[in-house]
């Protein structure tokens, strides 16, 4: 082996790193490091948004996921150092009742709430009147079901004062809903319930609302089939302390025992300002007669309607003259009764009592001398006479006279008067029923099937025996004896044409009138002259001495 083999050459070495100086040790100073040569940007992103308020950094605890849970490591729970999450209302959910949802007081949400529970359609316009004065649902259909929906949206309702559901029939749970309502409702002042036919059930429910309630002041129960038991409860909220001023009680069916019951009712609580009685039965005198003594001594009635209830007789007259000394009396309504005669002349004797009163006599059969007796009395200047209402009553030209007279008076410029036709004005044509009731009497008389009559001298001779004025019933009696063959109509019919003095007992038929027509009628027909009575002759003294 040669030499050259065995000597190798050393391998190439590389410089890691090479000192400039000495001082290598040493480090460089901090403006040649080269992470400060590096562009860092010195606005800080969360800075800015803490700032602005879009950023919370947070409390600044370490959450627990991010640390090892050891003995060794940990020195306390951290169960402990981050308690856990509070109740959220699960227990309260769970172990408590729902609290109760507190609705505004005008009821209008509480009302959709019911309507939504009960499954009941919400009426529109009463959604809407929660807010106004008046709710007016008069002929709309309402369904009883969802009265109850409307009773307890009102019953703190401090918006609706009339509320008016006519013609809408209700049941009786729609009745007790009401007088619930009534019993915590204090600004509802009117209520309307005219054609609900409640009845007496129905009355019965919403009584005890009625007795507790202060604010309400008109009741209308007109047509709802109360009858002489449903006055009865009304009698009973009167004496309980019904606060109602203005009370319509018309078309009830009412009788002479629901007179008797107001006027009991009425010795306890006697402030109605309006009273409502039409078209009801109240047609007994002496009933009435209580009844209108008793309202006399109100000192707040202003208004009686007793029209359509078949008054007649001088004893409805005085109890009405009594009635008249009521002190705040201003309006009473008569009409469409039977008031005539008597009972127009004892009315009139305290018609100067009452201040400006409203007097509705019209449609009574009243005679041209009844109202011309009434309107005498306007010309006094101590009667207070507002309004003077005759619609119907056929008056004579006297009355127009009275009344042309009146009008040109300066205290009476202001006052109404109304009357209806004129009975001398236009005379009918045609023949005159005297005549004709004579001549059909005459022909039935005249009848050669049997004996016949002559109708004239059986008129003249009843007159001749002294007999001037009879009543339908005895000269029909009268007729009969003599054998004269008259139904009772023709006789009635004669009676009319002949008529007497009118008396409010019976027609009767003036024979004097009839005497008189006939002289003219038929003056060949006269009753045979009766002979002067033979004159007494006086025994002589010598024929008694003779016989003796």
């Amino acid at each position: 082996m040669s030499s050259e083999m065995l000597i190798r050459e050393p391998p190439p070495t590389r410089m890691i790193f090479k000192a400039i100086d000495e001082q290598s040790s040493e480090e460089p100073p901090m403006e040649e490091w080269s992470s400060c040569q590096l562009e860092v940007n010195e606005t800080n992103v969360k800075k800015a948004l803490f700032q602005e308020g879009l950023y919370a950094p947070g409390s600044g605890e370490i959450c627990t996921k991010y640390i090892t849970v050891s003995d060794s490591s940990v020195l306390r729970h951290p169960y402990f150092n981050y308690p856990g999450v509070i109740d959220p209302g699960i227990e309260k959910a769970l172990l408590q009742p729902e609290p109760p949802i507190i609705y505004p007081d005008d009821g209008q949400v509480l009302y959709l709430e019911l309507c939504k529970e009960m499954g009941q359609c919400p009426v529109r316009m009463f959604h809407k009147g929660l807010l106004n004065d008046v709710i007016d649902l008069r002929y709309y259909g309402v369904n009883p079901n969802s009265v109850r929906c409307m009773g307890i949206a009102m019953k703190f309702n401090n918006f609706v004062k009339v509320l008016n559901l006519t013609d809408n029939f209700l049941n009786n749970d729609a009745c007790y809903h009401l007088g619930e309502m009534l019993t915590t409702n204090s600004c509802l002042r009117e209520l309307n319930l005219c054609g609900c036919r409640i009845g007496v059930e129905g009355l019965r429910r919403l009584l005890p609302g009625l007795i507790v309630n202060r604010s309400l002041k008109v009741l209308n129960l007109n047509k709802n089939q109360l009858g002489d038991t449903g006055i009865q409860l009304v009698a009973r909220g009167i004496v309980r302390g019904m606060d109602v001023e203005n009370l319509y009680l018309s078309y009830n069916d009412l009788s002479a025992n629901a007179a008797n019951i107001l006027t009991e009712a009425f010795n306890r609580h006697n402030k109605l300002v309006l009273l409502d009685l039409s078209w009801n039965n109240l047609y007994s005198p002496a009933e009435v007669y209580v009844l209108l003594t008793k309202l006399a001594q109100n000192e707040f009635l202003q208004t009686l309607d007793l029209s359509w209830n078949s008054l007649a007789g001088a004893r409805i007259g005085n109890a009405i003259k009594i009635l008249m000394k009521a002190p705040n009396l201003q309006n009473l309504n008569l009409s469409n009764n039977r008031l005539t005669g008597d009972a127009i002349s004892n009315l009139l004797k305290n018609i100067e009592k009452p201040q400006n009163l409203v007097l509705n006599l019209s449609y009574n059969p009243m005679t041209p001398t009844d109202a011309l007796s009434i309107l005498n009395k306007l010309k006094l200047p101590e009667v207070k006479l507002n309004t003077l209402l005759l619609d119907n009553v056929l008056v004579g030209c006297e009355f127009l006279e009275a009344l042309k007279e009146i009008r040109e008076l300066e205290f009476r410029r202001d006052t109404i008067i109304t009357h209806g036709g004129l009975t001398n004005g236009n005379k009918p044509t045609g023949p005159d029923p005297r005549d004709v009731v004579l001549n059909r009497a005459d022909f039935l008389c005249l009848n050669p099937k049997k004996q016949p009559i002559d109708i004239a001298l059986v008129l003249l001779k009843l007159l001749k025996t002294g007999n001037k004025i009879m009543s339908i019933k005895d000269f029909a009696k009268t007729l009969r004896r003599s054998g004269v063959p008259l139904d009772p109509d023709l006789i009635e019919e004669m009676t009319d044409a002949f008529a007497g003095p009118r008396t409010t007992k019976a027609k009767v038929i003036d024979l004097k009138l009839v005497a008189d027509y006939i002289k003219r009628k038929w003056p060949e027909r006269k009753l045979p002259v009766t002979p002067p009575p033979e004159p007494i002759r006086k025994k002589s003294k010598r024929k008694a001495k003779k016989k003796h």
